[in-house]
């Protein structure tokens, strides 16, 4: 996700790296369109724009790494598409599907999620060097989105219509907007080697994987999402108590004070 204009002296006088920043151009454009639906009313197709840009937003740092286009202005690029795809897109649309009906509540909900996510891409900017390798510290931005637009397509693929008032819905952002500006740690996989030999099962998996989401892609998508959220929180628990376990050890180790531990 990290590429931009040709390396050099001149900077953007030698030319911008065309083939990534048109996949992020058209995770913008999703983003867009997704806004203009939910505009006309239309929340599933919003939905798919959301998670059309999370795709294209996948691809556009695969393909920036293997090209070995990575430079400044696909960063601030990038985050300014994310901005509209996984922030302002995903707020419409959560807002006037469920929100709207909350009143002030709703709007603030709305809001929040925005500014979180802002804050987020700004933070993952200025601590893309100093956050561990292989984690996200606070929820990604683009998870967050997907999950909103994976519970709007699960809602009519059950059979839902038009808009949907629930106070879950309304928990579920506020909860999303803090985890995104959290310190909780969330796996990255942005370092995946694809081309690297695997155990047989891996692509056992896979396929199986593959299979499933093509046969259930609405309850596929949130089914992962959802996992992927919860995971981040679990994950801290679990250090967490596995942190408690190894002081408590050490501290039993140690000699008990005017005691020879010989």
């Amino acid at each position: 996700m990290r590429r931009g204009e040709w390396r050099g002296g001149d900077g953007l006088r030698r030319g911008v790296y065309v083939l990534p920043n048109l996949i992020t151009s058209g995770s913008l454009f999703a983003g867009f369109h997704s806004i203009a639906s939910t505009y006309n009313g239309n929340f599933e197709k919003a939905a798919i724009g959301i998670v059309v840009g999370a795709i294209l937003d996948g691809l556009d740092g695969r393909v920036a790494r293997m090209t070995h286009t990575t430079t400044r202005f696909g960063v601030e690029y990038d985050s300014l598409a994310d901005l509209v795809t996984f922030g302002v897109a995903p707020a419409f649309l959560v807002y006037g599907w469920a929100l709207s009906a909350f009143g002030r509540w709703g709007w603030l909900a709305a809001f929040l999620f925005l500014i979180c996510g802002a804050l987020r891409l700004a933070r993952f900017n200025v601590q893309i060097t100093t956050v561990e390798k292989g984690q996200f510290n606070g929820l990604p931005i683009p998870a967050a989105a997907v999950f909103v637009a994976s519970m709007i397509l699960l809602f009519y693929y059950l059979g839902g219509s038009g808009s949907f008032k629930h106070f879950a819905v309304l928990l579920t952002i506020y909860v999303l907007a803090f985890l995104m500006v959290s310190t909780v740690k969330f796996n990255s996989f942005k370092d995946l080697e694809p081309f690297r030999r695997r155990p047989f099962n891996t692509l056992v998996v896979f396929v199986f994987l593959a299979l499933l989401l093509a046969a259930e892609p609405q309850v596929m998508i949130f089914i992962c999402s959802s996992a992927y959220i919860v995971s981040g929180p679990v994950g801290e628990v679990v250090a967490a108590v596995r942190r408690a376990r190894g002081k408590k050890r050490t501290e039993s180790e140690k000699p008990i004070h005017g005691h020879d531990p010989h």
